[in-house]
């Protein structure tokens, strides 16, 4: 019988013991056993090789100066070839088994066969509307492309007849969602990063149950990495047995392999087609300030309703769809997205996949930063940038754009707070402006820009959500929640400190040589 049980009103199924025992029989405790017997056996065996290089050292010399002159013809990304280019300097055996260990796609060749064919097979499901392309054509060719560009990297159709809600806070989306999951009669689809049990996943897990029972399809699915650390393996059999549908997407086994780059860092919930959540907030009791881990959490979100649900819809059963033998993507679509007719402006919402050559996280964030005329104000939690990235900041910048990046005051992680550091005194040269959250911690992911564009998601300018990671966006153009965006960034600003030359001087040398050095393998990390 499965534990679960009332506590406060909330529906909790989590249970287990603690302790240093426990600790090291437990699934956790296994899984790090099996990980170091595998890394030190294959320490093992480069080792056994470096016994070689001396009788070797020609050879070893000319293989390095090969494999050189290939990264620097690979299409990789400049940034990651010059961190292959030092591990395998210094490390001639090592780096270039390492290497190869990597590009060999070990763990996500059967992942990325899927996701290739279910995303071909579903890529017409929704078809671009001439008449609203055409509208947005004639009030912005340069958004236009950029529409143009979204649709042709997969099924991301702009659309009208869409209002935008934005929520400032993570208590105020969650305040929402139960108002909302409230009315679900049909289908409730969750697709998140982080599940972790308390205040807020006890409330929606308390409507969830209750929704199945009355016959609403409710899925959820998370990353493997949260069920690892924070829910028990046989959680999809709990919440079975609530009537409520689970999947772990990529789940931690003890085998090494390179798959644990590709998480799913997604954050969506679509109820019955017509009203969709996507933003930076998890389902953790710290995106709502109910437990405090780095001071005030500060995140982002916002509520579609209408047309463009439809998207949210798709993206879901394409992540859903991967182990499945059925297509239930027309069945699903069918269902009507109630088109708000009043609502003013134009909406993309868009996943990007590791597994493909096209950035669409990145190259959206450029174009418009390469577009912006008087601003462009972003909200993001990590600042770990390859040169594209931070040139088009500082050229934004240089031509006179104000550009202003909002961080954390106080980091959740001490490596890349100090990496992001790395990049503070080139940025400040080119008159990019540094402020960080005095309060707390930011986790909101946001760009806005000249009053008519934003985009908000889970985006982070970091190397796992513009390379590694599986991610989801709205971008917005001439909605009526720009204006309340670029109102909570100036907000949230008066509650921030600038970061100039003088302060930058004053930072602790620790953290400097933190960043220094770890800069060198930021795109592994």
């Amino acid at each position: 019988m499965i534990g679960d049980y009332k506590n406060k009103g909330l529906i909790l199924l989590k249970k287990g013991q603690k302790g240093i025992i426990h600790a090291i029989f437990s699934r956790f405790g296994l899984m790090l056993l099996f990980l170091a017997l595998q890394v030190f056996i294959l320490f093992s065996i480069f080792q056994w090789f470096e016994k070689f290089l001396p009788h070797i050292l020609g050879g070893t010399m000319f293989f390095t100066l090969i494999m050189v002159l290939y990264l620097l013809n690979t299409r990789m990304n400049p940034t990651g070839k010059m961190t292959w280019l030092i591990v395998i300097m210094l490390f001639p055996v090592f780096g270039v088994l390492l290497f190869l260990y990597t590009q060999s796609d070990i763990g996500h060749r059967a992942l990325k066969k899927r996701i290739d064919k279910i995303i071909a097979d579903t890529k017409e499901r929704i078809p671009q509307s001439e008449q609203v392309i055409k509208g947005l054509s004639e009030e912005n060719q340069r958004v236009a492309a950029l529409a143009h560009y979204l649709y042709r990297g997969g099924c991301h159709p702009v659309y009208g007849k869409t209002s935008v809600t934005y929520f400032p806070l993570g208590e105020e989306k969650f305040e929402e969602m139960l108002k909302q999951l409230e009315k679900a009669k049909h289908f409730i689809f969750l697709e998140y990063f982080i599940v972790d049990e308390g205040i807020m996943w006890g409330r929606i897990l308390e409507i969830l149950a209750k929704k199945a029972a009355k016959g609403v399809d409710v899925r959820l699915m998370y990353d493997g990495t949260c069920e690892f650390a924070l829910l028990p393996k046989d959680y999809p059999k709990r919440l079975k047995a609530l009537g409520i549908r689970c999947k772990v997407f990529a789940p931690v086994s003890p085998f090494v392999s390179t798959c644990y780059n590709y998480r799913d860092h997604r954050k969506i919930l679509v109820i019955d087609g017509h009203t969709a959540f996507n933003g930076g907030v998890n389902l953790a009791d710290e995106y709502i300030n109910k437990k405090s881990k780095f001071g005030h959490w500060k995140d982002t979100a916002i509520m579609l309703k209408g047309e463009g649900v439809k998207s949210f819809t798709l993206m879901f059963l394409q992540m859903w769809g991967i182990n499945e033998k059925e297509d239930e993507t027309e069945g699903f679509l069918s269902f009507s997205s109630f088109p708000v007719e009043e609502a003013r402006g134009y909406v993309i919402p868009y996943g990007d996949c590791p597994l493909d050559n096209d950035k669409l996280g990145e190259r959206v964030y450029i174009d418009i930063l390469n577009r912006a005329v008087s601003y462009v104000h972003i909200m993001t939690p990590y600042l770990i940038l390859d040169g594209e990235m931070e040139n088009a900041l500082k050229f934004a910048a240089e031509r006179g754009v104000e550009v202003i990046l909002l961080l954390p005051g106080i980091p959740d992680k001490s490596v890349p707070y100090a990496l992001a550091k790395t990049h503070y005194a080139s940025l400040l040269e080119s008159g990019v402006k540094i402020y960080e959250y005095t309060p707390g911690f930011v986790h909101g992911k946001v760009f806005v820009s000249d009053f008519s564009e934003a985009v908000v998601g889970t985006i982070n300018l970091d190397y796992r959500s513009l390379y590694h990671h599986f991610e989801c966006a709205t971008y917005l153009y001439g909605t009526d929640c720009i204006e309340e965006i670029e109102r909570d960034f100036q907000s949230t600003l008066l509650k921030s400190r600038e970061v100039t030359r003088k302060t930058l001087s004053k930072e602790k040398w620790s953290l400097k040589l933190m960043g220094y050095v770890m800069k060198g393998i930021a795109p592994l990390m």
